[in-house]
């Protein structure tokens, strides 16, 4: 969560007119009221503007409303919504007052128009400022979101998932999460042979109304790890993005380290939980196959927009017997690998066949350890689980 500085406030540029924005952009260098941190020169698709903003969170979207006023007003209103965290500023070559009305009544909350006087657009600033509504003293430290996925089904996202978990609960004595994203074929709650009465799809539909008695009836808890499962009917509806949005941002208050195992990377529900998250890990096995599609899932992020530095790539069942090496997978990838993980079966199906976590006395469990603790960052803390109250169940849970 992005918190706000004394100078500028961070946006997000929608200008199909280059001129406009050029205009706007070169102001910038005096009156320095916006921190341009990303743009695009044309009205993106929802789907796509979501992503991109969940990728970078500015505190404020300009738009171009000259260009097509039509088109700038469903952006802004849809923009508009409780679940945008974002103000919108409206940008045009002059101050027309048909512009100006429309655009504020869609929910802009400033308009600017050219040659963008450096004072107005400080007294632009003070009022958003005013809106957003700092509060005052520090902020509460919110808990880092992993997310796990790959590029092949079958890598070994929900191992890396579910056993980081309880390595990074027994290292450090914190607070976990982990959820099971794959609304569709999820398997940590079999895994861990959980028996739950509500899904991680029931914690999305009722994300809008979380409260802790919703949240005690949706979790279930194994080995000091509360677990979101996935839904044992395939839930196959698509995931709004900005209901997943509070569903993580509600957990990252509750939790110091949250875990999502997604669907494959190519997947609309992985890449918006990729959008969300601190940091995102890539499970590729050694086989053929799963390599070539972890570099083209590398290069379709780069494609999106991700920084290389938002997800790290981990090599999962690694045998002594590959003769690839650390750098040569570099190459491959023209990505650093984070982790090496050594292929266990028989380590890997005991813990399975028990619905227990894996323990640092093999080598398999030393490497998820290994990999838990640079999660962890080499902190320790007491983890006391935050008080969560109540019920069982709760008669304002909606079943999804």
């Amino acid at each position: 969560m992005r918190h706000a500085r004394e100078s500028a406030l961070s946006a997000f540029l929608i200008s199909p007119d280059r001129e406009l924005g050029s205009h706007f952009l070169r102001s910038q260098q005096e009156a320095r009221a916006f921190e341009v941190v990303g743009e695009v020169a044309e009205y993106p698709a929802r789907n796509t503007l979501d992503i991109r903003l969940r990728q970078i969170r500015p505190e404020v979207v300009v738009i171009d409303v000259a260009s097509d006023l039509a088109t700038a007003l469903e952006i802004i209103e849809a923009l508009s919504g409780p679940a945008s965290s974002a103000l919108v500023v409206g940008l045009h070559h002059q101050n027309d007052s048909g512009a100006v009305i429309s655009v504020l009544r869609a929910g802009a909350a400033e308009f600017l128009y050219h040659p963008f006087d450096i004072s107005v657009q400080k007294e632009a600033l003070a009022r958003l400022r005013r809106i957003r509504q700092p509060e005052d003293g520090q902020p509460a430290e919110l808990g880092k979101v992993y997310v796990f996925s790959s590029a092949k089904p079958g890598a070994g996202s929900s191992t890396m998932a579910t056993h980081c978990a309880h390595a990074i609960r027994q290292a450090s004595g914190k607070r976990v999460l982990l959820v099971d994203l794959d609304l569709e074929g999820g398997s940590i709650g079999f895994y861990l042979k959980l028996q739950a009465g509500y899904s991680t799809a029931d914690a999305i539909e009722n994300a809008d109304q979380m409260d802790p008695a919703i949240w005690a009836a949706l979790t279930v808890e194994t080995g000091g790890v509360d677990v979101l499962v996935a839904p044992e009917i395939p839930y196959t509806a698509a995931v709004d993005p900005g209901r997943l949005h509070d569903l993580i941002e509600y957990a990252r208050m509750l939790y110091d380290f949250v875990l999502i195992d997604s669907p494959v990377v190519f997947h609309r529900t992985a890449l918006l939980s990729v959008s969300e998250c601190d940091q995102a890990f890539l499970i590729s096995s050694a086989d053929l196959a799963s390599l070539h599609l972890t570099r083209k899932a590398i290069g379709f992020l780069s494609q999106l927009g991700f920084d290389k530095d938002r997800y790290k790539v981990v090599i999962n069942r690694l045998s002594k017997k590959d003769s690839i090496s650390t750098s040569d997978l570099e190459k491959i990838f023209g990505s650093n690998v984070q982790a090496c993980i050594p292929n266990e079966y028989f380590s890997l199906h005991r813990v399975i066949s028990l619905g227990q976590p894996l323990l640092a006395d093999c080598d398999l469990g030393r490497s998820i350890a290994s990999l838990a603790g640079k999660l962890i960052g080499g902190k320790n803390g007491d983890g006391k689980r935050a008080q969560m109250g109540g019920l069982s169940q709760s008669p304002a849970l909606t079943k999804a």
